[in-house]
């Protein structure tokens, strides 16, 4: 046992977590400037007790009420083993970001594939519930729709409002030039596939990148992504776009946070989009 880590226990204020409650989403870990949080098994843990201060900011962003702050008997909270922790979590992000940009650049090498921009004209052209025993959480939980009353027709061809290329978080240039001054969407994975009119009322006239705030790995890495985007890119605005199952509201703390670090400001809005595809909320942050 290092000097750090054997610690007199006082009776303290600390966070405590009721797993029942939580459903994995991360808001926690986003809002807790000392890192004592971590995802664990779909859960949030605190991974020692030396990192938390116990002052609770990250009860907060909870959608769930699953963090409470108590008093009981805790190793006191240390400066010091939260500094090496913080520095530790740097190191591991920029590994994982230069492992990230390895995979880019070795597919860009194998298929030729480059960052892409979309002219003008494309521009303006318009189940069985099996696992959810295991997991609580409603992202998880599976369902099946019953065919709607009256079915939408559609003639003609419908043109894609995609002005860009690639889409996905880890893959986006935050410089690129279809960035620059825009109106940008980050949208959760889902949401083009609940919502029908996805291309037509969100996507048209924005440019866009898309993550899964429950299952994506690095999300520093969408933090300073998102913060290059407001100051280096200068966006215009930001619209994110979730569903509405608790996990995918870490999409939003993700957005705030960038938001935070950034020294410009930028209008955020965000929308909820119900699983059979309605809207059930656009509030401007």
């Amino acid at each position: 046992m290092t000097e750090i880590e054997h610690q007199n226990k006082v009776i303290r204020k600390i966070i405590q977590i009721d797993e029942e409650l939580c459903t994995g989403c991360g808001n926690c870990i986003v809002d807790c400037a000392e890192a004592a949080l971590e995802i664990i098994d779909g859960k949030a843990k605190v991974v020692n007790d030396l990192f938390c201060d116990g002052l609770g900011a990250c009860i907060q962003g909870c959608p769930t009420g699953a963090l409470e702050i108590i008093e009981r008997e805790a190793a006191e909270f240390n400066e010091e083993a939260v500094e090496k922790r913080l520095e530790s979590l740097k190191s591991k992000e920029e590994v994982e970001l230069e492992q990230v940009k390895q995979i880019v650049a070795e597919h860009s090498h194998q298929c030729g594939c480059q960052t892409m921009e979309f002219d003008e004209p494309t521009i303006q052209k318009e189940v069985k519930q099996a696992d959810s025993h295991q997991c609580g959480c409603p992202s998880s939980q599976t369902m099946v729709f019953d065919e709607p009353e009256v079915k939408t027709e559609v003639t003609g061809k419908i043109s894609s409002t995609l002005r860009q290329w690639p889409v996905q978080m880890h893959l986006i240039n935050p410089n690129a030039p279809y960035y620059q001054g825009a109106d940008v969407l980050i949208s959760a994975d889902c949401v083009a596939y609940s919502y029908g009119d996805f291309h037509r009322d969100f996507l048209s006239s924005k440019s866009i990148a898309i993550a899964c705030p429950k299952l994506d790995q690095g999300k520093e890495v969408y933090i300073e992504k998102i913060k290059n985007l407001i100051d280096g890119a200068k966006i215009n605005t930001l619209t994110v776009a979730i569903m509405d199952v608790p996990c995918c509201s870490g999409l939003i703390g993700l957005a705030q946070e960038g938001a935070k670090r950034a020294t410009r400001k930028v209008p955020i809005k965000y929308v909820v989009i119900g699983v059979k595809g309605e809207i059930l909320k656009e509030e401007w942050l």
